[in-house]
């Protein structure tokens, strides 16, 4: 991956980024606005923003549709100073970037146009897209070399200058053999943009205002544009539930791809899925069909065992977990801890070297270093009304099938007999049985066959 620091823009540089998410996504069959459905864990816009802020961004103008709180709120979750902007009509792109006009007006050095359903554009590619603007250019159009042109607009070219932006249904069809097309996403220099918009008219195939049109209209006022051509994963838009699962695909590759160049084992590096801002130290093992949702960090060292799903965890060097581990938010496993096959653990601090082998229910709980939880365990942390913490001391010992009903302490080096329901603290050292006696019965088992066979028989 190329460095930011290779396309980087003089930092004296202001920057508005106007995002364009007023899209409702009709294709997408649902009831939530297209931006903020997800791809590794973040909101489409979450991304576009985040990438914003690292390539520079030093305000951001949102373009939402009418009633979309729930849009706005998303925005400003990401980029707390951000303006909302509302979209009310429907006619174009040049349009929607023209109801930013306040932000427009306060003249940044830069403007970039970029799209809120367009999540995979790196933080360089904006960079790259800024750069000339500081050496002269008015307008700077990202292009990339198309599979398929259908249906995307064509870069008229002359050499190296770019001469216009042909959408598709207004190209003649030698200009729709040009493969060479346009990403969506803009630059523009920041005194010019108002003067460029104002003069968009929809005299097209569609009645729209086209942003596409500033180029021509740059060119026509005696200023240069140029081109930051990008691979085509990266101006991959969402449309529909298929082009969401695509963009799925090339974010977790480019997630897995990052990660062993981090010094991560990934044994089948298809079968891991990650979430944005899963963080894995130097040689974390991950073995095949693990799941990381939000909020995973893992120290270096540490493995995770197949069919594993994680989220809001930390998990310390040289530990292991899994397989058919789950750990909900809250899971803090301690050096050279193990967390063993079907145990979930919420909200609970397993010490170093504690484990816990398999068949095992964790929540809200404190684990001792050294403490053995035996299989089928369960700290029992809700009344029905609220939830309550056990307290396991270093180096205890609890029996398999017992049920420590929460709030309760187990003291340090402390045993729990195996079936035991546990619903009063243990000292220190001390043996604690909640369990009903055993009662033989010599001879029992032969009298009752015979019964049962006498009563077969009549």
């Amino acid at each position: 991956m190329t460095s930011i620091d290779a396309f980087k823009t003089p930092s004296s540089r202001s920057c508005l980024a106007i995002v364009l998410a007023a899209g409702e996504g009709t294709r997408m069959k649902s009831g939530k606005p297209k931006v903020l459905h997800q791809v590794a864990n973040r909101s489409m816009v979450g991304h576009v923003l985040a990438t914003l802020t690292k390539a520079g961004a030093t305000s951001v103008a949102a373009v939402i549709g009418p009633d979309r709180e729930d849009v706005a709120k998303e925005v400003q979750k990401n980029f707390p100073e951000a303006r909302i902007f509302v979209q009310r009509d429907r006619l174009g792109t040049a349009h929607a970037v023209l109801s930013a006009r306040e932000a427009l007006e306060q003249s940044a050095d830069d403007v970039i146009v970029a799209f809120g359903d367009t999540p995979l554009v790196l933080a360089e590619t904006f960079a790259k897209l800024r750069a000339p603007l500081a050496q002269g250019a008015g307008v700077v159009a990202m292009g990339f070399e198309a599979k398929d042109p259908t249906g995307y607009g064509r870069f008229i070219t002359s050499g190296d200058e770019l001469l216009a932006i042909r959408e598709h249904k207004d190209a003649s069809e030698a200009e729709r053999e040009i493969t060479l097309c346009n990403g969506g996403l803009m630059a523009i220099r920041g005194d010019l943009a108002l003067t460029l918009l104002d003069r968009v008219r929809n005299d097209n195939a569609k009645g729209e205002y086209y942003l596409t049109d500033i180029v021509e209209i740059a060119r026509e006022l005696g200023h240069r544009t140029a081109i930051a051509v990008v691979p085509e994963e990266e101006v991959h838009g969402v449309n529909d539930r298929a082009q969401l699962a695509a963009a799925e695909r090339m974010i977790q590759d480019r997630l897995r791809h990052e990660a062993m160049a981090a010094g991560v084992t990934l044994v089948a590096p298809e079968t891991v899925f990650f979430s944005h801002d899963t963080q894995l130290g130097q040689d974390v093992m991950v073995e095949p069909h693990v799941v990381f949702g939000p909020g995973v960090f893992v120290e270096a060292g540490a493995v995770v065992h197949s069919f594993s799903h994680l989220e809001g965890t930390r998990i310390a060097s040289g530990a292991g977990v899994g397989p058919f581990a789950r750990l909900r938010p809250g899971a803090s496993i301690g050096p050279k801890a193990k967390v063993g096959n079907f145990v979930e653990i919420k909200n609970t601090e397993l010490g170093a070297g504690a484990k816990v082998s398999h068949l095992t229910y964790l929540g809200d709980a404190t684990i001792g270093a050294e403490a053995n939880i035996g299989a089928g365990t369960i700290t029992c942390n809700y009344d029905g009304f609220g939830k309550h913490r056990t307290q396991i001391g270093e180096g205890a010992f609890i029996g398999s099938n017992s049920a420590l009903v929460a709030p309760i302490t187990i003291g340090k080096g402390a045993f729990v007999g195996s079936g035991s329901v546990i619903t009063d603290d243990i000292p220190d050292n001390a043996l604690g049985l909640g369990r009903g006696r055993q009662i033989v019965k010599e001879g029992w088992a032969l009298e009752f066959r015979a019964k049962a066979l006498a009563a077969k028989k009549k």
